[in-house]
């Protein structure tokens, strides 16, 4: 039988030479940990070299199916089921019907300013009563004064200047008219569109 001849002791490493092996593997370890696994895994990217190999975004895509497959096996809990189909196709018709009411306005009004014109419009409206509005101005700017008068009462709800449009709720602080003057002060024609909705019996316009 062939025994192999055993080493020397002059050709066993040293222990400076172990300890330095050692180090430069745990080195290098650890530069394959930031650089590689960190965030080719977790999308973690201490160093930046993640990003230009491409490594980081996968490991974000990871990170998002692994909540996303977390997330599922909760709603699969008994007691916990995630929203069946009927829930599902209630929500769409919800947000669906939502969107088609937001789209829907009342009373729709276009007139055109030219320069420094003006233009008057009063909703007649009770103590309480709620109008949604939105103002559309194209071609230009507008100053508008947003108020209410009704025999010694008036109020001011808003005023700009300069302004491309605007939108919100008019609540009546008390019976009367409430609405808006507006004035043109640029040196050209422009156009408002008044939409509307709400809680008013009439419409008066002037100049």
């Amino acid at each position: 039988m062939f025994n192999a001849e055993k080493p020397s002791l002059e050709k066993l490493p040293s222990s400076a030479q172990l300890l330095r092996s050692t180090i430069i593997a745990i080195v290098g370890a650890i530069l394959i940990l930031v650089t590689v696994i960190l965030p080719a895994e977790y999308g973690i990217d201490l160093t930046g070299a993640g990003k230009v190999m491409g490594l980081t975004e996968m490991g974000q895509i990871k990170k998002v199916l692994s909540k996303e497959a977390e997330r599922d096996h909760r709603s699969s809990l008994p007691g916990r089921a995630g929203p069946g189909i009927a829930a599902r196709l209630l929500n769409v018709f919800v947000g669906t019907a939502h969107a088609q009411d937001k789209s829907t306005w009342k009373d729709e009004i276009r007139f055109t300013l030219k320069p420094r014109e003006t233009h008057e419009l009063k909703l007649v409206m009770k103590k309480g009563k709620i109008a949604d509005y939105k103002v559309i101005v194209e071609g230009g700017r507008v100053n508008y004064d947003l108020h209410a008068h009704s025999g010694a009462k008036a109020v001011t709800y808003d005023k700009g200047r300069g302004s491309t449009g605007s939108e919100g709720k008019l609540v009546a602080a008390f019976d009367g008219n409430h609405g808006w003057f507006w004035r043109n002060r640029d040196k050209k024609p422009l156009t408002v569109t008044l939409k509307l909705r709400g809680a008013y019996s009439a419409i008066e316009r002037g100049k």
